[in-house]
């Protein structure tokens, strides 16, 4: 590995940001279009029930997927601080913790999906036609969760250590095998939702082998050595920076199904115009997403090199790379939103709904850029409960009740409710920079 694509501490801080975010950004594409896959070729080729029971389980999957980055994003944060520290031997201490705790995690994970994969699909209130289905796809998939949880953990090291084009490389690995995989065993084999899970837990298994087949060969500026296989100290203290993320991460997506539910009560055309609207949103989220993965990074090498005034340029420059995108995608959405919305759906009634929510919305295309910024700055300073307090303040305290009084209304509409994200993200963004100026002494520019 080259000294240029781990040193975020000199040089152009817009074209080093620009460097690392494409390919975290591609990653977080290609993630999105792997469920996507597997409900496009089950859809085209299996059962209706099958299609519900993958839509279904596939949530349960990505709920436990955003849960375990949460926690690796501790690992990310304290790889890129030792850095920039130059204590290169205790990155190796951090990844024998990781993979010790880790392994304990999906051994966890794999008893609760393997063995309550029924009673979880009843809480997912999956249809009683694709109940067993559902079971099915979750168990599957919680037999070879070790994967799943595998390939975030080693992307989360890569990206610590400034490399983000490694991860883009196993999840491209990862989509090629799950499309191969879902073809042979839904399209030929009719598998259904069986093919599908097989298909996914295989794609990860290959992506996991292939990328450990990387390490091997890469000049890593680090060492493992046995002793480092033990639940150590550094496992202690990427612990407490990355449990805060994933509690949020946690409460966000409940959060999520929460707002489903107020949607729901405007009838069937608004729940599926807002579904249809939700799969927009989640790839338009995917740029500040991405954004703020890469400033983690950035910011917390420079806070281990004590460049706190190039930290603080990274954030503002951040804030305004980001801003520029988000004025794009505004104008996109504004004039062109009824189009992405019949990407997914030919029905009139629908794609008018979902472009009221998308209008609402849309002005969050913006401000998330400047919030995920601040979120990225304090993630890299070990800031992380208060980012856990500020995620939850924004849903809890705005989000959901605006959401809800809005949809209480007699002349409700998806406008007003898509409108409770911007202000979520406005009152985010204030006490997210009374919170920097209160602490701003912490963040003081010595050692320049």
């Amino acid at each position: 590995m080259s000294h240029n694509e781990i040193n975020f501490t000199e040089g152009s801080i817009i074209k080093k940001l620009i460097h690392f975010m494409i390919p975290i950004l591609g990653s977080l594409i290609l993630q999105a279009m792997y469920g996507a896959v597997d409900l496009l070729i089950v859809g085209r080729f299996g059962t209706t029930a099958g299609l519900s029971g993958v839509s279904t389980g596939s949530q349960v999957l990505n709920f436990v997927t955003f849960i375990i980055s949460g926690l690796a994003m501790g690992v990310t944060v304290l790889i890129s601080r030792y850095l920039g520290e130059r204590k290169h031997k205790r990155i190796g201490r951090i990844i024998g913790g990781a993979t010790i705790l880790f392994t304990i995690i999906s051994v966890i994970l794999c008893i609760i999906m393997v063995f309550f994969a029924r009673p979880i699909s009843i809480l997912m209130q999956a249809p009683q036609e694709a109940l067993e289905l559902t079971t099915l796809y979750v168990q599957i998939c919680g037999a070879g969760i070790f994967f799943i949880v595998a390939y975030n953990v080693i992307s989360a090291i890569f990206r610590g250590l400034g490399d983000s084009k490694s991860p883009l490389i196993f999840v491209a690995i990862a989509c090629v095998v799950n499309i191969i995989g879902d073809y042979i065993f839904v399209a030929i084999f009719n598998w259904n939702v069986i093919g599908a899970a097989l298909a996914t837990v295989i794609a990860q298994a290959v992506s996991v082998i292939m990328s450990i087949i990387i390490i091997r060969r890469k000049n890593l500026p680090f060492t493992i050595k046995k002793r480092d296989f033990h639940l150590n100290r550094e496992v202690k203290r990427f612990m407490n920076i990355g449990t805060p993320l994933a509690l949020q991460e946690f409460l966000t997506q409940m959060s999520f199904l929460a707002l489903c539910a107020f949607v729901n009560r405007l009838g069937l055309e608004a729940s599926s115009g807002y579904g249809v609207a939700s799969k927009v949103v989640a790839f338009v989220m995917l740029v500040p997403a991405a954004l703020m993965q890469s400033m983690t990074s950035i910011v917390s090498q420079n806070v281990g090199a004590k460049k706190e005034k190039r930290a603080f340029e990274t954030m503002t420059t951040g804030m305004k790379f980001g801003g520029i995108i988000g004025v794009v995608v505004l104008l996109l959405i504004y004039f062109q939103g009824t189009f992405l919305i019949e990407i997914f759906t030919e029905d009139t009634a629908v794609i008018q709904k979902g472009y009221e929510y998308l209008l609402g919305f849309s002005l969050d295309t913006i401000l998330t850029a400047i919030l995920f910024s601040f979120i990225g700055f304090f993630n890299g300073h070990e800031n992380t409960i208060w980012v856990m307090i500020q995620g939850m303040a924004q849903t809890f305290l705005v989000r959901l009740p605006f959401a809800y009084i809005m949809s209480m209304q007699e002349n409700a509409n998806l406008v007003k409710i898509g409108f409770s994200a911007p202000m979520a993200s406005i009152f985010a963004i204030i006490i997210n920079f009374i919170f920097y100026l209160r602490n701003k002494k912490h963040y003081s520019f010595h050692n320049q």
